[in-house]
């Protein structure tokens, strides 16, 4: 009975091992373990007020929970964009600096400071949801149609676009002043968790329920697991292609819409930098092939979250900010080696002798 019970663990344990969501999982507890042993008040959340007087949370949890938001957001459309395409998406940063200075652009009109918003909120956000889509779909046309790899049909971007941002608001930095603008990267009066978190949830519900009632993931798998097999099947792969980078282009205004949020203003340079190497690496740590194909959307999901959590670690810790690459180097070999498929077959077969043989009883 005994080694039954223990046949039956092992069985739980490599066919959990199995999953793709166990990788960010045990990245999670990993994390936690180690701030629970060197700092517990890592998990310390306070009650206060803000400058404004609403009540607030705060905390390395609270954090996480902040910032990590507009990553699993990215996320969501570079997990889309590296299933179907077989690459990803390096320009959204620079994305992010044009959709977030187009809704300056649009709230503030030729003065870049105004007494008053020129335009309503809303009418700012979908117009730099129609930028942000039509920059996504530029990409879509170089990789889909002009069969550019990826990474390097989204250089052009990643090299110009922050230049573009600066040039919509003539190179000058506006400013908000409108309080209610930073609703949207702060908090909303009387709620006391971060707006971008309620905004994260929106779009993973949207996500899941697009998933689930439409065809565009599992058409989505099926391009990148073999693009010749779904043509002859009735796709059209340069068409999903193009519309993963669409979509990946409306989770990029969304994004922008909390940073510019957080400042009520914009620094072209500085905004979301390296922020799609946060977004690439949490689609790897959800154990999704880089190479395209088969994706679970809530193990990217919960891949950002982890990287946030990394992220302010090494902050807490007085790592400096150029040396924060090197640490994510470390992480991106690492998930790697454990993603390819020579490991993890490996890691069945070494599961495999582990598990004792079951004996009938009685």
């Amino acid at each position: 009975m005994e080694k039954t019970k223990k046949t039956g663990t092992a069985g739980i344990l490599s066919g959990l091992v199995r999953k793709q969501i166990f990788i960010p999982i045990a990245a999670l507890l990993i994390l936690a373990v180690f701030n629970l042993i060197a700092d517990p008040g890592f998990f310390k959340i306070t009650f206060g007020y803000n400058s404004a007087g609403d009540p607030v949370l705060s905390g390395y949890l609270m954090t996480i929970l902040d910032s990590g938001s507009e990553l699993a957001i990215l996320a969501i459309g570079m997990t889309l964009v590296t299933a179907a395409s077989g690459g990803q998406d390096i320009s959204v940063g620079a994305t992010i600096a044009i959709a977030g200075s187009v809704i300056l652009r649009v709230l503030c009109g030729t003065n870049s400071r105004p007494e008053e918003l020129q335009a309503p909120i809303i009418v700012a956000f979908l117009v730099a949801c129609v930028v942000a889509m039509l920059f996504g779909a530029f990409n879509g046309v170089l990789v889909a149609y002009f069969k550019i790899q990826p990474m390097v049909a989204t250089l052009i971007l990643f090299t110009a676009g922050r230049s573009i941002a600066a040039w919509i608001n003539n190179n000058e930095l506006p400013i908000v002043s409108d309080p209610t603008f930073t609703y949207f990267g702060g908090f909303i009066p009387g709620i006391p968790i971060p707006t971008p978190f309620f905004i994260a949830v929106i779009c993973m519900i949207i996500t899941a329920l697009v998933l689930r009632f439409t065809t565009l993931g599992l058409y989505t798998q099926s391009v990148g697991i073999n693009e010749s097999s779904s043509r002859l099947n009735g796709l059209n792969p340069n068409f999903i292609k193009f519309l993963t980078f669409v979509i990946l282009g409306l989770c990029v205004a969304v994004a922008a819409l909390i940073k510019v949020s957080r400042l009520s203003s914009i620094n072209y340079s500085v905004i979301a930098k390296d922020i799609e190497m946060d977004a690439i690496l949490a689609v790897a740590l959800g154990g999704n092939a880089l190479s395209g194909g088969k994706f679970s959307m809530p193990a990217s999901i919960l891949g950002a979250y982890v990287i946030q959590m990394l992220t302010t670690t090494l902050y807490k810790f007085n790592v400096q900010s150029d040396a924060l690459s090197a640490y994510k180097a470390v992480v991106v070999i690492v998930l790697v080696v454990l993603s390819a498929p020579i490991t993890r077959e490996k890691l069945a077969s070494l599961g495999k002798k582990l598990r004792p043989q079951a004996k009938e009883v009685g």
